[in-house]
Formats: C-alpha cells, sequence, structure tokens
C-alpha cells in the first residue's frame, strides 16, 4: 500500500511539473499580450478558465465573467498570484437584463476592450435535456447560447471599435443542424441535444454576418470548434466519453485569440487550428439575414435595413 501511495504521490507531482513547465512556456510560445483587456465570458470554469489564466500570464487584463461570485473570486486570486490581474463581473445570461447591466458596468470601468471571447454556454445536458425557459420566455440554451452573446457584442462594439485593431471569437461547436425559423423557440420536439446543436449554428452565423458589416473597422469576428467532447462540466453532464482534454481546446483558442497571422482575417470558422466547414445554412445569405433580423426584434435593438 505504501508503494502505490508513493506511486501516485510522484504521478501527482510530475503532472504538476508537466503543466506548470507548459504554462512557463506560454511566454515563448505566445506574444506579450500586456496592455491588452480581454472579456471571457463563462470564465469561472473550463475552457473559460484556463484561457483566463493562460492570458493573465502573458500580461494582459483579464474580465472574468460567471454566474457563481465565490469562483469568480477563486480565478481572480489565481491570476493575481501569478503575477496577473483581473476583475469579475458577476451575470446570470438566462437574464438579458443580466447582460445589459454587465455590459453597461464594464463600459463605465474600461474605455478599452481589445478581445472578446464568447465562450459562456449551457451544454445538452443542462436540466437533463428538458425545455426550459429563461425569465425572457426563450428556450435557455438558444438564450444562455447564443441571444446572450448577439445582445453583449452589441453592446460593447463601440468600445471593440475605438480599441481596434480589435477580436471578437465565438465558441462554437462542429455538432450544428439547421434552424428551422418556424419553430425558432422550440417549442416542438425539442431535445437538448437539439437545442445545443441549433444555438451552436447561429454563433457561427452570427460569426459570418457580421465579419462583413465588420470590414474595414479593425474589429475582426472568427469562431472556433475547439475540441470534441473535452473534459468540461458541460461534456461530464451528457453520457459518452471524453475524447480531448481542456488545454487541448484552450491550445486552439489562445491561437485565435493572439496569433499574428490572423491580424486582419474575418469570417473565419477553425474546426481546432484548421479553417474548416460549418453547416450549409452558415452560407446561406439569406438565412443569415432572416436570423439577424429576428435576434435584433426579440432583443429589441433597431432592425437593419
Amino acid at each position: 500500500m505504501n508503494n502505490v501511495n508513493t506511486i501516485i504521490v510522484s504521478l501527482f507531482l510530475l503532472s504538476l511539473c508537466i503543466t506548470t513547465t507548459t504554462r512557463a512556456q506560454d511566454a515563448d510560445i505566445y506574444p506579450d499580450m500586456t496592455g491588452k483587456t480581454i472579456l471571457i465570458t463563462g470564465s469561472t470554469d473550463g475552457l473559460g478558465r484556463e484561457v483566463a489564466t493562460r492570458l493573465g500570464m502573458l500580461g494582459a487584463h483579464i474580465l472574468i465573467h460567471g454566474r457563481n461570485a465565490e469562483r469568480g473570486a477563486e480565478v481572480v486570486a489565481e491570476i493575481k498570484s501569478n503575477g496577473g490581474s483581473a476583475q469579475f463581473y458577476q451575470a446570470d445570461f438566462g437574464s438579458l437584463d443580466n447582460v445589459r447591466d454587465m455590459a453597461e458596468a464594464i463600459k463605465r470601468d474600461y474605455r478599452r476592450l481589445d478581445v472578446l471571447v464568447n465562450n459562456a454556454g449551457l451544454g445538452s445536458g443542462f436540466a437533463g435535456g428538458e425545455r426550459r425557459e429563461s425569465e425572457d420566455g426563450y428556450e435557455m440554451l438558444f438564450q444562455v447560447n447564443y441571444l446572450a452573446h448577439y445582445l453583449l457584442t452589441e453592446l460593447l462594439l463601440p468600445t471593440l471599435k475605438t480599441s481596434a485593431p480589435s477580436r471578437i471569437i465565438n465558441i462554437a461547436s462542429r455538432s450544428q443542424i439547421a434552424i428551422d425559423f418556424d419553430d425558432f423557440n422550440q417549442e416542438n420536439k425539442h431535445t437538448g441535444r437539439k437545442a445545443y446543436r441549433i444555438s451552436k449554428l447561429a454563433n457561427v452565423m452570427h460569426t459570418f454576418y457580421h465579419a462583413e458589416l465588420l470590414q474595414g473597422t479593425g474589429v475582426t469576428f472568427n469562431t472556433l470548434h475547439p475540441a470534441s467532447r473535452m473534459g468540461t462540466t458541460m461534456v461530464l453532464q451528457t453520457p459518452g466519453p471524453v475524447r480531448s482534454t481542456i488545454d487541448e481546446g484552450a491550445d486552439v483558442v489562445m491561437y485565435v485569440v493572439t496569433s499574428p497571422d490572423l491580424v486582419g482575417r474575418s469570417g473565419i470558422y477553425f474546426e481546432q487550428f484548421e479553417e474548416g466547414r460549418a453547416n450549409d445554412q452558415a452560407y446561406d445569405e439569406v438565412a443569415r439575414e432572416r436570423l439577424d433580423k429576428m435576434t435584433r426584434e426579440i432583443l429589441g435593438l433597431s432592425v437593419r435595413e
């Protein structure tokens, strides 16, 4: 038994050494981010937390977002313990008013925003796959994964423009299915998996549509599938094996956030490090315009002519 315990402890210490070495090497792999202000939604856990801590070590000031203030404080403390700086904003994306309040607070506190990473999300295992509505009356996964991020992006866009060159990144998934505009709120034949896949296609369509609108502003807008079934809380809520690590997904996000190769490049859907092909509906201009119009009407934003 003593030998077994010794082996377990040794393996644990080795894993810590590997993690520390990997993060220490980030300074050599990625550019210095000192002076950059970066907002990462859903950054108190999983992929968002890993990316936040890495970017903090590169010198960026990180705006942490989550629902749980205690976990938010833990991430801020971790970033500061590594020599970085961070601030926490609490908001539940199941409330569009919470999103509006958070955006107003950030605009009040910061005059620049260099990167916005729309990462927060719910998976198909939320509520056991049962349909739930937000306090605003919309299917919950569609609101948290898509509507809330659309609204947040829109409200922070003036700050991103004045901070240009700046970047917006939507965390999507290769798991996408076409949107049924006649059942936009998914009141018929709802499943958690279907709701998740629809929301992720909406993220991609949001990216493609707005990347065109933002041409010439210095703001780029890209989207990505980081990795398949990472060991996140979201994935662990669903049946099936873990297929990749959070570190693997974080490597992809870090690339899209920091790479000098992507300066001025916009409207790209990445499947990990390669440009990928999204669901066919994402390339339908009429469908993109229809989604944008319906979204803006829902959110009370002026509809584009």
